[in-house]
């Protein structure tokens, strides 16, 4: 029986600031994995702006395999469709029945849980771990106390800033793992005007 946080998001690209609240969960409750679970996006919704599936998953093997707890499962890619967490949820639960899970969600996600699909079905499967920033606050709804709470240091770095950089010619060093900044550089990933079909996709090998 383990304990496994579940990580789930685009990860386009995954950077320092998914590594370090992954490392601290992992800490702080006294998890034995994290799994970092990529979404599905549909082939004709990738553009210079979003990686591929492959892509993505190529840097998240890259970006996590120095690390013995983290691992990069891609249950929803092999669903193909929309991701639906409840979904996802059901299957790792019957895949995994004697583990116990808890996802990984940022503190302003907290506040729309209401919204999920089938939430309260979701809450009996899974624990809920939120990130929260040095004073900031949660704004409570009827599911936020269920929410487990982590107090972390602001780590100010976004996939979408460093999309913004890979864009404008600057350097991306310091904010993502060395082997994602090659990925991005071979691959040509997120500059513009590249066409998907043009870019490397060769499958990368730890």
């Amino acid at each position: 029986m383990k304990k496994v946080g579940l990580f789930g998001g685009t990860f386009n690209p995954p950077h320092l600031g998914h590594l370090l609240f992954a490392q601290e969960v992992l800490i702080s409750f006294e998890l034995d994995e994290i799994w970092f679970i990529p979404v599905n996006v549909p082939p004709h919704k990738e553009s210079d702006d979003l990686a591929s599936n492959q892509d993505r998953v190529d840097m998240l093997v890259g970006a996590t395999r120095d690390n013995d707890h983290f691992h990069v499962n891609t249950i929803e890619l092999e669903r193909e469709g929309p991701s639906y967490t409840i979904d996802t949820m059901k299957q790792l639960k019957q895949l995994y029945p004697d583990d116990t899970f808890y996802f990984l969600i940022g503190g302003d996600m907290i506040e729309y849980l209401p919204k999920w699909t089938k939430i309260k079905e979701l809450m009996e499967l899974v624990t809920f771990i939120g990130v929260k920033r040095p004073g900031s606050t949660v704004q409570p709804n009827e599911y936020s106390n269920q929410v487990l709470l982590l107090e972390m240091p602001q780590i100010d770095i976004s996939s979408t800033d460093i999309r913004h950089r890979v864009q404008s010619g600057k350097p991306i060093t310091y904010m993502v793992p060395d082997r994602v900044e090659a990925l991005v550089k071979e691959r040509l990933l997120y500059e513009p005007r590249t066409s998907i079909g043009n870019r490397k996709t060769t499958a990368y090998r730890p």
